[in-house]
């Protein structure tokens, strides 16, 4: 039973929104130390073969907001720099890193980085209105085989596809 089917029993109002908090200490540090994961809540996508607008057929939840499990691609085999590219664009990162903290040591437990997608190659991108959140462990007892990222994936304008 995927979360569409658990959410089409539930009195409206009810969604799957989890906090910053929740995504980091609950989902993907599970996900990362192979636990076991609520059922039917997040699918495994490989974001750098996907376009944006592809991912809402994946995506487990029907609205704007799409939340899925990716492992992060390396630019360089032996560089610690991301790869964010698609086939037709790529991810830019904006901002800063937003810390995200466990709710009840109020220890620091991962970063939350905001990236906006980009069509064509750099620097002569043009933006869209594609808006992704990036999740990563701050854990340094983390399994380093599984560095990956749960991402939140949005769009700024209601029904842009």
């Amino acid at each position: 039973m995927g979360l569409r089917d658990i959410e089409s029993t539930l009195p409206p109002g009810f969604r799957f929104y989890p906090s910053d908090e929740e995504l980091v200490c609950h989902y993907l540090y599970k996900k990362v130390a192979n636990e076991r994961v609520s059922g039917g809540t997040m699918v495994e996508v490989d974001l750098h073969t996907r376009e944006p607008w592809e991912l809402p057929e994946v995506a487990k939840l029907s609205a704007n907001e799409w939340y899925f499990f990716s492992f992060r691609d390396r630019k360089y085999a032996t560089g610690s720099r991301s790869n964010r590219a698609t086939k037709s664009g790529y991810w830019k990162a904006t901002g800063k890193d937003r810390t995200v903290y466990d709710p009840t040591t109020h220890a620091v437990v991962g970063m939350r980085k905001t990236l906006v997608f980009y069509r064509g190659r750099a620097p002569n991108g043009m933006k869209t209105s594609w808006v992704m959140h990036e999740f990563r462990l701050e854990n340094p007892h983390t399994p380093q085989r599984k560095t990956g990222f749960c991402a939140e994936f949005f769009t700024r304008s209601k029904g842009t596809r």
